[in-house]
């Protein structure tokens, strides 16, 4: 991902001689979405005549991030977070694993301790893998090892960090499930999006810009009220700080749901926050592998 134009010649260069040699050259780019235009189109006469057999890795939407050219003559697979059974077979390969593992360390395991953190990671085995490492080098030694516990666990891992992409694909799910909450007159749903959205860094002020449109074209006539009060939430959010806007931004949408839950909306709010610290999140990651069609 930090290649260039001059690098991506010199790795065609040498597969022209593979392929004359008899050997064909495959090409890994990871994040290939970050790639600009020129670059990307650098592969393509290289694919169309078999001089590579690429394939490009990415945790973006293809969709979005990559030139269609460039995509019509590929396949894309979708990679789905795995499942808790299989990061918790990785993590007892890692123990045994004599050169690339842990192997070599006298390790004392907890019942369920390596359960938890396969169910804590969402999918993510690099992740589970790290936290692992880190565990045995903060372990303390005892008589028969190094002990991994869940008090040690607890203490690497600390508050789960929701998934999140501002600006991505995630961002205007999460956003988009805020929506449609309010349009249907979801108050708890919509106080659950809402909370994911800050839990996971997200900007209140771009929430209510949303309540703005949402007032703007889903309530319209319906409640001429919904558009004064989001207007006014909008100049005063500045003033608020960050503590009073997210107490007080679910007001406003409430307002157009359920009036008389406004004081209840905050206790929910904290609620569901420190609720999503412990839960994980739903949300799937996108990691696409293309491959070329010759």
């Amino acid at each position: 991902m930090t290649s260039g134009v001059k690098e991506i010649r010199e790795v065609i260069e040498q597969a022209k001689l593979n392929r004359q040699a008899g050997r064909r050259t495959l090409l890994f780019v990871d994040e290939v979405h970050r790639f600009n235009k020129s670059q990307q189109d650098a592969f393509l006469p290289h694919i169309e005549d078999g001089t590579i057999i690429f394939i490009g890795a990415t945790t973006e939407n293809p969709s979005f991030e990559l030139n269609n050219a460039l995509l019509s003559r590929a396949r894309i697979y979708i990679l789905k977070p795995l499942q808790a059974v299989e990061i918790l077979k990785i993590l007892r390969m890692a123990i045994a694993d004599t050169e690339r593992g842990l192997g070599n360390e006298t390790l004392v395991l907890e019942d369920d301790v390596l359960a938890l953190l396969a169910d804590y990671v969402n999918g993510d085995a690099r992740f589970a893998l790290n936290c692992l490492e880190l565990m045995v080098d903060m372990a303390q030694d005892s008589a028969k090892g190094k002990v991994l516990n869940k008090s040690l666990l607890t203490e690497v891992l600390g508050e789960r960090q929701a998934r999140f992409d501002k600006g991505g694909d995630r961002y205007y799910d999460l956003i988009s499930a805020l929506h449609k909450s309010i349009r249907g007159s979801s108050a708890d749903g919509a106080l659950y999006w809402y909370a994911r959205i800050l839990t996971a860094g997200g900007d209140p002020l771009y929430v209510a810009r949303r309540l703005l449109a949402i007032a703007s074209e889903d309530i319209g006539n319906a409640d001429p009220r919904a558009m004064q009060i989001a207007i006014v939430a909008w100049i005063a959010l500045p003033e608020w700080g960050l503590m009073k806007v997210k107490e007080r931004l679910p007001k406003r949408s409430f307002i157009w749901q359920l009036p008389q839950r406004a004081m209840r909306s905050i206790k929910l709010l904290m609620k569901q926050s420190a609720s999503l610290k412990r839960q994980k999140t739903t949300m799937c990651r996108r990691i696409c592998v293309m491959l070329p069609l010759n």
